[in-house]
């Protein structure tokens, strides 16, 4: 049976909590991230992460929801708390009535299935947690292999991009790289597995719109940021360059919109194509 930690006050246990949920430093030095939200913390258990901790309060009936998860997560520990102090440590408007304290896993590109007709993105120094977490949704709805997130960035385990994600984090491998340089030597040995990988950047200079390129490839997807676009040295990595075409005043799109529309472009050509 797991052990239970009664916290009455802000203690040292609560302010770990709450440093957790708001410190992305104190999040990579301890190893484990905070997940609220019934569809989060269900996909969390189902797709078997490491839950090391559940935090909820007994001064309010649980629903059967998060009684099931208390009694089948197998977390490693429970923490107790009044209902005042669930309240205040909830990043959610309604507060949540479960916390799931989750491992990080390693940053590794062997986390990244390998197949005959895979899609990867490739992230390069995104900015934002929301259009990080939608970006994530987007390539688990939309048929991508895994996501990579490259230099200085948004944080992979923040609460917000998390959220943004309804649920599909737990779902769609993602592994953080400092730079280009550490996916160099995975892109090569990948091209020597994979008959006709191809690395596809993308860019508002680029001549080709991304309805006249093959998708149905085994394909790496290069996405820049959102105010500089793709580094030189990404782009010395592509094989070819797309353009979203655009036709009003808007001169550029949000990343999730415009990693979006690509993913949508390849599923779309794919399908077509039986792959």
């Amino acid at each position: 049976m797991q052990p239970t930690i009664k916290i009455f006050t802000e203690n040292s246990d609560y302010q770990y909590l709450e440093t957790l949920r708001r410190n992305r430093v104190k999040r990579n030095r301890s190893g484990e991230f905070f997940v609220e939200g019934v569809r989060a913390i269900t996909q969390a258990a189902e797709n078997e992460w490491e839950i090391n901790a559940l935090v909820f309060s007994r001064e309010k009936r649980l629903s059967d929801w998060a009684e099931g998860i208390i009694q089948k997560a197998h977390a490693k520990k429970h923490f107790e708390l009044p209902l005042r102090l669930m309240e205040k440590l909830s990043d959610k408007d309604e507060t949540s009535e479960l916390i799931a304290l989750v491992g990080i896993p390693a940053d590794d590109l062997f986390r990244i299935p390998v197949r005959d007709k895979m899609l990867v993105v490739v992230l390069d120094r995104p900015s934002n947690p929301g259009n990080l977490g939608t970006i994530i949704r987007s390539c688990d709805a939309l048929r991508a292999d895994g996501l990579i997130i490259s230099g200085h960035a948004a944080d992979l385990y923040d609460p917000e991009t998390i959220r943004a994600t309804t649920g599909s984090f737990f779902c769609m491998p993602a592994v953080r790289l400092p730079s280009h340089r550490d996916l160099t030597p995975w892109i090569y040995g990948l091209k020597e597995r994979l008959d006709g990988l191809q690395v596809v950047g993308t860019s508002a200079k680029a001549k080709v719109p991304i309805r006249e390129h093959d998708f149905s490839a085994p394909t790496i997807l290069l996405v820049g940021n959102e105010t500089n676009g793709l580094s030189d040295a990404y782009e010395a990595l592509t094989d070819s360059m797309v353009i979203i075409p655009m036709y009003g005043y808007a001169s550029s799109l949000n990343i999730a919109c415009a990693t979006s529309i690509l993913l949508y472009e390849a599923a779309r050509q794919r399908e077509k194509r039986g792959t």
